[in-house]
């Protein structure tokens, strides 16, 4: 067995990057993890993940080594793990070799004391042993979809957070270019019953004009001619909600996996029998990754259109990318350009994953899903979308400036004081990057969904329960039984 784990660490290569944030199907994170940290977090989210497999009893490994895995994880001794060289098809089995081999006292390891060092002087450090792997424990080890599982968890968690906070911006959006709340009605949604759907359309509800926000803006153009808008304002509920309801679905998805066995043969310890079969199959999460970066790519897709509709003229009836002394700066010319370019690169990355396969291991392993490449294909496009949300963000926020002294609903006035609390108004060119990062910042925190959460309450309050505003999720998906903070 131990010969299996060398031979599968032996065709990885290319070393974990830099991105991760500490998160499960939890409560999310909400304080980001220095980056010099960074590279380390998704290793222990593995490491979490392959313990709780492991803790199921199918996998054929001892209690000794599932507790000398647990006191690794507590004292966050993180093996050197690839982010490539899996196909998903024998589960995640390369990645998971470098996490055993460190585990086994080889290869790199890293801790919080040490750094990054030889695994074994980092396990001596901490007062551990390195594992010394019995009969099947080596295949029990590194059979799995705990790679592709642990960056869906992330991706997920993230595109719960962006979701939602992308209708805030949207009805910003809607705000500053003194668009309709019509379309948004109770009863147009009603008769096409989306859960998503419905739901975007309270948000929507609840943050623009009505008897418990008025907002001036609204009432400044309310007898204007205009029968409609653009799609882009006009079918917000429709296309957020099918991007809510996708990130439900696959978090339905997710939460099975999370907390299932995966990997081959399983044991059943309680009729004596061994069995070899298929678990360890990365086309369930693969699939689901696959269908999590087309839906959540859509929010940056409305996004930057709403965006072009800001900064241009003719569109918006405002200052030309949305600046004064138009000849001599240029406003957000340029963050449009560089949304317009995450969003192009965003549509590539949509190309699904799992449609590909290549056999492997001399036609045994003949079909493959590609679920490594779909984890972090759909990682990258929910960084994207938030990225492209931060800049529509900023266009609104700025938008406004120009509509002064007129004000929006309270809790969109609340979005715009907590942007000018990191972002100051854009009065002449400068360099747009660190004000792109900051509210990308907010957007990663949920600082912005904090900021509206008591008034979208309040609107439900006052409307006597007619409409249920909630964090979005089916009622019926099953819940994750795994918590990070069991091992602790």
């Amino acid at each position: 067995m131990c010969l299996y784990v060398s031979l599968c660490i032996s065709v990885c290569f290319s070393p974990v990057v830099v991105y991760g944030v500490n998160t499960g199907f939890g409560k999310f994170a909400h304080t980001l993890i220095p980056k010099d940290k960074l590279i380390v977090e998704r290793t222990r989210m593995l490491l979490a993940l392959r313990i709780n497999v492991l803790a199921k009893g199918y996998s054929g490994v001892s209690m000794e080594t599932v507790q000398a895995m647990v006191k690794a994880f507590n004292a966050s001794c993180l093996s050197w793990v690839p982010e490539k060289g899996t196909v998903g098809a024998s589960g995640d089995l390369a990645p998971l070799a470098h996490l055993t081999l460190g585990l086994m006292g080889e290869g790199r390891m890293w801790s919080p004391q040490r750094g990054w060092d030889h695994a074994k002087t980092v396990l001596e450090c901490h007062g551990l042993t390195p594992l010394l792997l019995k009969p099947k424990e080596g295949i029990g080890l590194i059979n799995g979809t705990q790679m592709m599982s642990s960056l869906a968890a992330e991706a997920v968690e993230r595109a719960v957070g962006v979701a939602r906070q992308a209708d805030i911006i949207a009805a910003l959006s809607l705000e500053a270019l003194r668009g309709t709340t019509k379309a948004f009605h109770s009863g147009i949604h009603a008769v096409r019953p989306h859960p998503g759907q419905i739901e975007v359309a309270l948000r929507l509800r609840s943050l623009l004009h009505s008897d418990v926000f008025p907002s001036q803006i609204s009432e400044s153009h309310r007898t204007c001619d205009r029968v409609q808008d653009a799609y882009t304002l006009r079918c917000i509920p429709q296309v957020h909600g099918v991007a809510n309801d996708t990130i439900a679905f696959v978090k339905s998805i997710l939460s099975t996996e999370l907390n299932s066995a995966t990997d081959n043969p399983l044991v059943f310890a309680e009729r004596g029998e061994t069995i070899s079969g298929g678990n360890f199959h990365g086309e369930y999460p693969a699939k689901a990754l696959d269908y999590l970066a087309i839906g959540v790519n859509e929010l940056a897709s409305m996004s930057e259109r709403r965006t072009e509709r800001l900064v241009n003229p003719s569109l918006s009836e405002l200052p030309a990318f949305l600046v004064q002394d138009g000849g001599l700066n240029s406003g957000f010319m340029i963050a449009h350009c560089t949304a317009a370019a995450l969003v192009s690169e965003s549509k590539a990355l949509c190309h699904p994953s799992s449609v590909d396969s290549l056999s492997t291991s001399a036609a045994t392993e003949d079909h493959v899903s590609m679920g490594g490449w779909a984890a972090r294909k759909a990682l990258k496009v929910v960084e994207h979308v938030e990225q492209v949300l931060a800049i529509e963000l900023l266009a609104a926020c700025q938008a406004l400036e120009f509509l002064r002294p007129l004000k929006s609903t309270t809790p969109l006035e609340k979005v715009h004081e907590l942007v000018r609390t990191v972002v100051r108004p854009w009065d002449h060119d400068r360099q747009m990057s660190p004000d792109i990062e900051a509210a990308h910042m907010l957007l990663r925190e949920e600082k912005v969904w904090e900021a509206v959460r008591p008034y979208m309450d309040q609107y439900r309050d006052r409307h006597g329960g007619r409409y249920r505003l909630r964090t979005y999720s089916h009622a019926s998906e099953p819940q994750p039984s795994i918590h990070l903070m069991g091992f602790l």
